[in-house]
């Protein structure tokens, strides 16, 4: 971890649950855009483009990390790195088809089993994300603004999306079972260092929920999405991240 690392990304958690927080009052860019919804449109564009552009290509590196440094034997030159990003996409796919269901047949607010489903698949997403902005995995000043940023603008969708969906439970509850696993995420990565390998699979794993939460908050046209923004967003982000290696 390099110097000035535990202040900023303290300042980047702390960002994080300030979004889940008063999501419902923070409005960026409002000076150039007055659509709310638009802005977190072009979040969840950035989002998509950390993955695509970020993350995958740095899998190449962690599956060869994962070959070289884990305990068990890596069968397929560690392709399994990959399939666990499948994996990350499958279980938030997985957990908004349980809501649904549960959400017709249970009772609804905060002691409703759809609520529980959502909230605490949420919770630990974002206990990974504040984890591993702690233990990036190149370890350098330049990619964690960059992970704050896009994280930052989709927080701000899924806070949008769960309020939305939930209501006064998660204003009641949610927003602050959220709030609390970001900063617990960031509490366990200052005083926990996991293996490289371990790091790796973590990624992998996250950058599959990444992309299916993005698509279940943006692309269905019932949640009112908005197509140029979020290609937008997409596309200049992806092409920040290429400049910037």
């Amino acid at each position: 971890m390099y110097p000035g690392a535990v202040v900023e990304t303290g300042a980047a958690a702390l960002l994080f649950a300030v979004i889940f927080l008063a999501g419902g009052h923070i409005h960026p860019l409002r000076a150039l855009v007055r659509d709310r919804r638009t802005i977190i449109s072009f979040g969840a564009g950035m989002s998509a483009a950390y993955v695509f552009v970020h993350v995958i290509p740095e899998l190449q590196g962690m599956r060869r990390v994962l070959t070289e440094s884990a305990p068990w034997f890596t069968p397929l030159d560690g392709k399994g790195i990959y399939f666990l990003a499948l994996v990350g996409f499958l279980v938030f796919y997985g957990i908004d088809h349980l809501r649904q269901h549960l959400s017709g047949h249970h009772a609804s607010g905060e002691t409703g089993s759809a609520f529980r489903v959502q909230v605490g698949g949420f919770a630990a997403y974002a206990l990974l994300m504040a984890y591993l902005l702690v233990h990036d995995l190149e370890g350098n000043r330049v990619s964690t603004p960059i992970f704050a940023a896009a994280i930052a603008f989709h927080f701000l969708a899924v806070d949008h999306s769960l309020r939305g969906e939930l209501g006064q439970a998660y204003d009641r509850v949610g927003r602050f079972v959220l709030a609390g696993s970001v900063l617990a995420g960031w509490g366990i990565g200052i005083l926990v260092t996991l293996p490289v390998y371990a790091l790796a699979l973590s990624m992998a794993f996250i950058s599959g929920a990444v992309i299916m939460n993005s698509a279940l908050m943006e692309l269905p046209s019932e949640k009112d999405g908005r197509f140029l923004p979020f290609v937008l967003g997409g596309v200049l982000y992806g092409l920040l991240l290429m400049l910037v290696g």
